[in-house]
């Protein structure tokens, strides 16, 4: 056989691969079913204003309730605006983390083709000690006996 006939052989079994390779993704995306595209917005819950480079980490949920291993972390930009697109139809749980705000979490049913979900940080609460009471340890106690010398 000539270089010609060679070459163009190869170039036959080049395009019969990736029309093979193009049936067999456009198969599997039948199989996985609708998907949505998703927007977020995270905002401050006191004020409303954004909040940027916040974490939106995703996790498909399977049926038994427990969150799939993987999943996805988006970041959201200076109008506190993060997207994806894609997700498959079904439970999705939805974290967001910031630095200065509470983390926020909560389980979305995707079930439409666009779906936008806006979440509201909120500043973190005050934190308790259940180690007796939460005075200051400079100041005395009052509740302390005085103390006694010997006679």
């Amino acid at each position: 056989m000539s270089k010609k006939s060679i070459s163009l052989v190869s170039v036959a079994v080049l395009l019969l691969s990736l029309g093979l390779v193009g049936l067999v993704m456009s198969q599997d995306d039948e199989d996985e079913g609708p998907m949505s595209d998703l927007r977020f917005v995270v905002v401050r819950d006191y004020n409303g204003k954004p909040v940027r480079n916040a974490a939106v980490v995703l996790h498909p949920v399977r049926k038994n309730g427990k969150q799939s291993r993987g999943g996805m972390e988006l970041k959201t930009d200076n109008d506190g605006r993060a997207n994806i697109d894609g997700i498959p139809y079904g439970l999705l749980r939805v974290q967001v983390l910031a630095p200065g705000f509470q983390t926020f979490g909560e389980d979305y049913q995707i079930n439409k083709p666009q779906l936008e979900i806006q979440v509201k940080l909120k500043k973190p609460g005050g934190q308790f000690s259940t180690y007796g009471n939460n005075s200051d340890p400079a100041k005395p106690d009052d509740k302390k006996p005085p103390d006694q010398r010997p006679q």
